[in-house]
């Protein structure tokens, strides 16, 4: 059953037509998760952290009597959909991948989860990722890395590294991620998926762990372009519990699917082309683009001149922004404390010398450095700066043309441990990412092709502010070429 449904029509047809009930399609893939997914199995991706059966086969019981009355289903009835750990789940652990926040179970559900399953949506349970979203690898995860399903010796990228596994596997239909610098769109493209990162402020933050409040973003992934459509149409709207969510009307991005790709304007940087760039990633980039080009699009080059200052400037915004918002982890409130501390500030120290693993200690330095006294002028304040010069890069580049299409990663997806002791080569790992995080740009990772080992290759596609419809349209361009 579960190669026979893998997307959202699939699932809704299914359950309309009587070839099987939800609680029949949750069970089948609760099955394929514990054959796969659990430490110990065959392939052990590693992608879930926790399962919330009872939640699940709750939801799937009001489905299933939906179809019995002969009620209309709702647009995700049945769709067995993950949920990233940074993202709070009444019911359910929210550890973020920390041991600082081992045995937090929240009381409340982020609103992108009350909005999925109000709309039909079945949750299995919490998602693998990098500790608070920090990684390009799904490597820091206090509780053990995710496997890429493409290939079990490489990473599956990070930090939505189980969000993109899960869906590669066959494990969920959809699933959650976040994006702060590339951490849907870069595993994405890992795993052969696709990614969508909203435009900042389209979907609501509410229930989030946050990592980097003005760069973090939900977003879904999924493995067809229709399907990331449909469910962002469900997560995007304001929120009222979320101060930086638009109130601009939803857009139909479905709808937007049925308007041809022909006439769209596809902008090539060449930033994007330079050193560093794997030859078989290229080829199959170039294809893509040329691939475009044979279905009605205009191709024709665009100035990113700031994209070389992008990967410094985020990694002192992201990291500054860190350094503040992870200060509420003390021991105090939720989480882990460590108990052999005599007084209060040996308390704090100990608790976060214990629960916060290397790569976020690195970051929370890195952050309390730049906003330091002293230093705040010379990184944070510049970086802001700088970031406003990358945004009117992209501002400048979309007077020109529609979408602008890259390659999403420098390299297909890496040997795991190949980069842990190498924080600098992991950071570059980003460099196509963390510009459009960044300008708050919306963007998507589509699969393009495979290398000689057959590692998948995404290719970027980044639209105009809450111009995800047209993205989403040159995407579905590609995915048709790609399957003809």
């Amino acid at each position: 059953m579960h190669d026979t449904l893998q997307t959202i029509d699939q699932v809704r047809t299914a359950l309309a037509t009587g070839t099987a009930t939800a609680t029949a399609v949750a069970e089948r893939h609760y099955a394929r998760i514990a054959a796969e997914d659990a430490p110990g199995t065959p392939k052990a991706i590693h992608s879930f952290l926790a399962l919330s059966h009872d939640r699940a086969f709750s939801q799937a019981a009001r489905l299933d009597a939906l179809v019995a009355a002969g009620d209309p289903l709702p647009l995700l009835a049945g769709v067995p959909i993950g949920i990233k750990d940074v993202l709070t789940m009444q019911g359910s652990p929210a550890t973020a991948g920390s041991k600082i926040l081992a045995g937090y179970m929240p009381p409340y559900d982020a609103t992108v989860v009350k909005k999925l399953e109000a709309a039909g949506a079945v949750l299995l349970g919490k998602l693998n990722c990098d500790e608070f979203a920090m990684g390009s690898s799904n490597e820091n995860s206090a509780y053990g890395p995710v496997r890429n399903p493409a290939a079990l010796d490489r990473v599956p990228g990070g930090s939505s590294g189980g969000s993109a596994a899960s869906v590669a596997a066959g494990f969920t239909v959809a699933s959650l991620g976040t994006d702060t610098g590339g951490s849907i769109r870069q595993p994405a493209a890992f795993c052969g998926v696709v990614g969508l990162l909203p435009t900042y402020g389209r979907v609501s933050r509410y229930g989030l762990i946050a990592f980097a409040s003005s760069l973090d973003r939900v977003g879904p992934v999924t493995h067809t372009v229709k399907d990331a459509a449909t469910v962002l149409g469900v997560l995007a709207g304001h929120d009222p519990l979320d101060a930086t969510s638009s109130t601009r009307p939803v857009d139909d991005y479905v709808g937007a699917l049925a308007k041809p790709g022909a006439g769209l304007r596809v902008g090539v940087p060449a930033e994007y082309f330079g050193e560093g760039l794997d030859p078989e990633v290229r080829t199959a980039v170039e294809r893509a683009i040329e691939q475009l080009k044979a279905a009605g699009c205009t191709v024709q080059p665009v100035n990113l001149p700031h994209t070389r200052y992008a990967v410094p400037t985020y990694y002192v915004v992201a990291t500054a922004e860190a350094s503040s918002n992870l200060s509420r982890f003390d021991g105090v409130r939720f989480g882990l404390r460590a108990t052999e501390s005599n007084t209060l500030s040996a308390m704090f120290k100990n608790t976060r010398d214990e629960g916060f693993g290397a790569e976020v200690k690195r970051r929370i330095l890195l952050g309390t450095y730049a906003l330091s006294a002293g230093y705040y002028d010379a990184y944070y304040r510049k970086a802001q700066q700088v970031r406003t010069l990358i945004t009117r890069d992209f501002l400048a580049a979309f007077e020109q043309v529609d979408v602008i299409a890259g390659p999403m990663t420098p390299t297909p997806a890496f040997k795991l441990g190949e980069k842990t002791d190498d924080p600098m080569a992991m950071y570059l790992a980003d460099i196509y990412s963390v510009a459009a995080s960044l300008a708050g740009i919306c963007g998507v990772s589509v699969p393009c092709g495979k290398t000689a080992e057959g590692l998948p290759v995404g290719l970027q596609l980044m639209g105009k502010h809450f111009d995800e419809g047209t993205v989403l349209r040159a995407a579905l361009a590609v995915e048709l070429a790609q399957a003809d």
